[in-house]
């Protein structure tokens, strides 16, 4: 009793430390002192006295320490960089705080008998002053906030000025904070919207921040949120329309998983609408949704987002009233019109919603009417079919397989059955477009998840058998596609609707996409996994049997279907396999006792043998593509790999005695390569005497697989040490060394085989992974093998100068295939070593060096009909060179230094050689400086505008010569622009995307007008008639060389911009001049005008080469002339084309 009085005592200024205390006490959580049960045992005189006595001292601080003060306060503080604030006014917004505590926990025990009134007034002048608390004071912001937010939901009078006070501060922070709390508080007092005024201008801001809710992602996402929003299409009709507005215009920027939840909104908000609001949200909204689905293109990002919110409302109406009768008014006057539009798109768009909003219907419809209705949709969906547009037929099969599995015991069997034989019967041979095919075989497993359409399916799907065969890839893969999904759901025996023979013949020879599929499709016959092991066997010499290429790739795919310790288990059952046959072709040798032979007879022992050489070929090919495929399990597991090894190292050497046959000993060596030389060794011994007695030009192809044993059995030494056997040495000095190394060999009367050595280093260069072996040997042997290749020079060189002479080590082929190799080796010991020197790079620089002075020299030296006995060879030798430069460039090896050798070189090329074979390479080689210039760190700026300088001469240099060797040869010259199309067009898309309005981009482009404008102008020169002057009409019209340049460069849209950009200062600068000159660029002007991609930069070269033409005025003073002529016709022409 003391206490309650205590406390009632305690609210004025003269006890304000009590009072404080008080307040402290209730917020220690450790303290037995609780406000909440205090104020319920005070009697409701004392609670009428506390109220007042808050409202004293509550005012008696304000008076103390006015309003206008607090904000002059905390700007003194920031400008004088004060830490503490002044202690009077804390002290009293100490005391507010407290104050305003007590009044949140006094509202929840008020009684409507009660009189509040000072309580009231407190509120009141606390809901005043909050506008004017310091940012600092945050805590009491929220108290007070707490305060309006009760005082609203307990329904206290003055609510109203409460709850707009507690729905601005939630709507800002939550805006402000990305925790859903506040979030979900504003939703408990949402209602306090209504009470401000839509149309007073203090609404204005409130608008603002609503709008921006609905771009809020937090909004979007919490339940809360998603109510809170939907309420506000309550609030006023324009505001609506305000709300679709700001949604429409975010589409764009929101997440696609984000749409369900926009549509959640709005259906929310049509579900709780009525009146003039609900009629607003269906015409405004919901059909506005519904009229940009249908005209939106494709291609716009908004498209498939509004898609997704009318898919929200088709999925409703099989949850709630009304909205199927919403959606058939809705849809009503837009929808049957889009399917019947001109435009394929919207036709196309229509049918979309067509489908998935099927049926569309008012389910207040008669019988009658209903039947109507509904033959008169099934009537839309045949005519989706039989729609010229591919897209809408697309559609439309969607729309058959959807409606007639969702609806199958409802529609007419007659109907059912037309549409289903229109699908299969009609569509699916459709010679239009693969895509219709495509969606035949895409949309028939949506049919077939209804198991009321499997008989009738059955009957319809084999006659789609050669669909398999299909020449789109897209279409294949659909089809097996549809093939598995009529394996998984049993509506038919697949091998009944597409025959086994066709689906091996596919799997021999189509693409992996399409093969993985079928590898599964077939999986479970030919790998039966839940049977025994020996009827794996069994299928697989089966599929061997069946189709040999086919078993090969199935395997191959295999270990992606099952277990690895499946494979292995298969690798050993064949094995076990092959050890019978050959255990009963020894007995059978023997002539043992026929009752034994009876003992233990499978199935395999009657009808294999080891005669059967394509069966045991195919046995042992199987168990070398299961063995790679689970190479990298067996690694993980030594256990099973030891097994493995030591079981197949006890058969092999009987393999390789028993399978004598060609087919079978690749496997059989390959197998080899599999275990240790040491699980071998009979065979490891005699690998390198099987390589040293093959025969030069009589190649045995086993020699690949033998190549694979040494470098898989770390022995690629052995290998380089028969090489240098049979290449030359790379220098006569050093002999003592020599003999000392090779003094095995003084003796060693058999030939050196040196087409065979390099036939050995080509394998192993081509093979990535006896690359690596080779890579790895010692760097001195590299070396070795390096200088005895690069001795194929000076053979090549004596095959140049002396004809009728043969060279020292090779002959003309073998020393052009020693040099290609030479090359190449160079390069690959350079990115092998690159991080220490440039040792194998400068090689090749020598290369260079040595093709300049030797190979170009010799031919400027020689007379032409010398040369033509000896083009092959150089042009092969000039073509190896650059096409190892090109490769040296493109990976990232080649400094801006070696670039620029080669280009310089490449000009010499250009100089001295005939002929237009290097231009293809030399294209390549520009595209690729250019493109890796982005990611070389020159020493110098210098260096990189050197660089390109010389770029932009080769390339003008090189369209120099084309034109040359074009007006000698024509012929010649239109079957070389023709192969040059391709590296050239690379080559200037290259330079427009790296290089845009840079001075190479711009060199390169004055090159590209200059050959046309010069070639136009010689063309219009020559004309001996007056027909010849007349303006193309195509880029046909153009002459050849220019038709070629002017094709590539209307290939893109930007290079036309550029290449306008750069006419336009050729003839601003005067650099192109003359009559004649400017009726070229006219030319050139409509030809690209016609294009396909024309740009409103024609206009303004048009305008520019008018004004100049308007200088040679005088010409029209003259007699006719071919000058007049053109200047009349381009002006005529020109205007035109400007007033088009």
């Amino acid at each position: 009793m003391e206490k309650r009085e205590t406390f009632v005592q305690a609210v004025s200024k003269e006890f304000v430390e009590d009072f404080l205390q008080f307040v402290q006490l209730h917020k220690d959580a450790s303290d037995p002192f609780n406000l909440n049960e205090l104020l319920d045992e005070l009697s409701r005189k004392q609670k009428e006295e506390l109220w007042q006595r808050l409202k004293n001292l509550l005012t008696d601080v304000l008076l103390e320490s006015p309003v206008d003060g607090w904000q002059m306060v905390e700007i003194k503080c920031e400008d004088d960089m004060e830490i503490e604030h002044d202690s009077k006014m804390k002290k009293n917004i100490e005391i507010i705080h407290a104050v305003t505590s007590v009044i949140i926990t006094c509202v929840s025990v008020i009684n409507e008998n009660e009189n509040y009134e000072a309580l009231l007034e407190c509120a009141a002048i606390l809901n005043g002053v909050l506008y004017a608390l310091p940012e600092s004071e945050q805590k009491l912001r929220s108290s007070v906030q707490d305060l309006c937010v009760t005082w609203w939901e307990k329904g206290l009078s003055a609510k109203e000025d409460m709850g707009k006070t507690a729905f601005i501060m939630l709507l800002r922070k939550s805006l402000e904070t990305k925790t859903g709390a506040d979030i979900c508080r504003l939703w408990r007092i949402h209602q306090a919207l209504y009470c401000f005024d839509y149309d007073l201008e203090e609404s204005r801001e409130i608008k603002d921040i609503l709008l921006e809710c609905f771009i809020s992602v937090n909004y979007i996402k919490k339940e809360e949120g998603r109510r809170f929003l939907s309420s506000l299409f309550n609030w006023n009709i324009n505001f609506i329309k305000m709300i679709h507005g700001t949604i429409k215009n975010q589409l764009q920027g929101l997440q696609k998983s984000l749409m369900v939840h926009i549509a959640e909104i709005y259906f929310r908000a049509w579900k709780k609408a009525s009146g003039k609001i609900l009629e607003t949200i269906e015409n405004d909204c919901i059909q506005d949704f519904m009229y940009h689905g249908i005209n939106l293109q494709r291609k716009s990002p908004v498209h498939s987002k509004v898609r997704e919110v009318l898919s929200y409302f088709h999925h409703q109406k099989k949850f709630r009233q009304g909205v199927e009768e919403m959606l058939y008014r809705l849809y009503k006057p837009i929808l049957w019109r889009g399917l019947k539009a001109r435009n394929s798109e919207v036709r196309s768009n229509a049918a979309l919603l067509f489908v998935e909003a099927f049926p569309i219907r008012d389910p207040n419809f008669n019988a009658v009417e209903m039947d109507s209705e509904i033959q008169k949709q099934f009537e839309e969906l045949y005519s989706l079919l039989e729609d010229p547009y591919p897209v809408v037929r697309s559609t439309g099969i969607l729309g058959v397989c959807k409606i007639t599995s969702k609806y199958w015991e409802m529609m007419p069997p007659t109907i059912l059955i037309d549409l289903l034989k229109k699908v299969t019967g009609e569509l699916a041979f459709d010679t239009s477009s693969a895509e219709v095919r495509c969606s035949v075989f895409k949309c028939l497993p949506i049919l077939l998840d209804n198991k009321l359409s499997h008989p009738l399916l059955e009957q319809l799907l084999p006659t789609l058998k050669y669909s398999l065969h299909d020449n789109s890839e897209k279409v294949r893969v659909a089809f097996v596609d549809m093939l598995l999904k009529v394996k998984a759901v049993r509506a038919a025996k697949f091998w009944k609707i597409c025959p086994m023979e066709h689906i091996l013949v596919r799997l021999e020879t189509d693409s992996r996409p399409v093969t993985r599929r079928l590898v599964n499709l077939v999986f479970s016959s030919f790998l039966p996994v839940n049977q025994p092991e020996e009827v794996w066997c069994e299928r697989c010499v089966t599929l061997i049997q069946m189709n040999h290429a086919a078993a090969r790739r199935f395997y191959q795919y295999a270990h992606e279907h099952t277990a690895c310790t499946n494979i292995a288990k298969l690798i050993h059952v064949i094995r076990r396999c092959l050890n019978a046959c050959i255990h009963k072709a020894i007995r059978e040798y023997q002539e043992e006792d026929e009752e034994r032979e009876k003992e233990n007879v499978s199935v395999l022992d009657q009808t294999l043998s080891v005669n059967d050489v394509a069966s045991m070929a195919g046995l042992l090919e199987i168990i070398v593509i299961l063995w790679k495929s689970i190479t990298r399990s067996m690694e993980s597991n030594k256990e099973a790999k030891v097994y493995t090894i030591n079981k197949f190292a006890t058969v092999l050497p009987q393999y390789l005695k028993v399978f004598t046959d060609d087919r079978c000993k690749t496997p059989v060596f390959m197998l080899m390569s599999f275990v240790p030389a040491s699980a071998v060794p009979p065979f490891s011994c005699g690998v390198i005497s099987t390589l040293r007695n093959q025969e030069e030009g009589a190649v045995d192809k086993n020699y690949c697989t033998l190549l694979d044993c040494l470098c898989s059995w770390g022995q690629v030494g052995r290998i380089l040490e028969l090489i240098y056997d049979w290449l030359p040495e790379e220098q006569p000095q050093s002999k003592s060394n020599s003999a000392s190394k090779r003094k095995v060999q003084i003796h060693d009367t058999r030939p050196i085989k040196p087409e065979l050595a390099l036939v050995y280093i080509e394998y192993l260069l081509t093979h990535s992974k006896n690359r690596e072996c080779l890579l790895s040997a010692p760097r001195k042997k590299l070396n070795h093998l390096l200088k005895a290749l690069d001795t194929s020079k000076v053979d090549l060189e004596s095959i140049l100068q002396s004809p009728c002479e043969n060279p020292p080590n090779f002959s003309q082929a073998t020393a052009l295939q020693a040099f290609s190799l030479h090359c190449r080796l160079s390069v690959h010991l350079q990115h092998k070593f690159c991080s220490e020197e440039k040792v194998y790079l400068s090689i090749l620089e020598d290369t260079g060096f040595w093709l300049e002075n030797k190979v170009l020299s010799i031919i400027q030296e020689q007379e032409e009909e010398y040369l033509k006995l000896h083009r092959v060879i150089y042009q092969q030798i000039i073509q190896t060179y650059l096409t190892v430069c090109k490769d040296v460039v493109m990976v990232g090896l080649g400094n801006c230094k070696f670039q620029l050798q080669l280009l310089q070189r490449s000009l010499r090329i250009m100089q001295t050689v005939k002929g237009f074979f290097y231009v293809s390479l030399l294209l390549g080689i520009l595209k690729e400086i250019t493109g890796s210039s982005l990611n070389q760190k020159p020493d110098s700026n210098e260096e990189v505008v050197t660089l390109f300088d010389a770029v932009q001469k080769v390339f003008q240099n090189m369209l120099e010569c084309i034109a040359r060797g074009f007006k000698k040869q024509p012929e010649e010259g239109l079957r070389l622009l023709y192969s040059v199309q391709t590296p050239l067009h690379e080559f200037i898309t290259t330079i427009q995307s790296w290089h845009m309005n840079k001075p190479v981009h711009r060199g390169v482009l004055s090159t590209l007008i200059a050959a046309p404008v010069v070639e136009i102008s010689h063309k219009l020169r020559k004309a001996s008639d007056m027909e010849e002057l007349t303006p193309p009409e195509c880029l046909a019209d153009l002459p050849p060389f220019s038709r070629c340049l002017i094709g590539i460069i209307i290939k893109t849209s930007s290079v036309v911009r550029s290449f306008l950009d750069e006419l336009n200062a050729c003839v601003t600068s005067d650099d192109i001049e003359g009559i004649v000159c400017l009726t070229a660029v006219t030319h050139i002007i409509l030809v690209l005008n016609k294009g396909k991609h024309k740009s409103s930069k024609v206009k303004e070269v048009g305008a520019v080469i008018q004004r100049k033409l308007k200088t040679f005025m005088e010409i029209t003073l003259q007699e006719d002339s071919i000058e007049r002529f053109l200047y009349e016709s381009s002006t005529k022409t020109l205007g035109e084309l400007l007033n088009s």
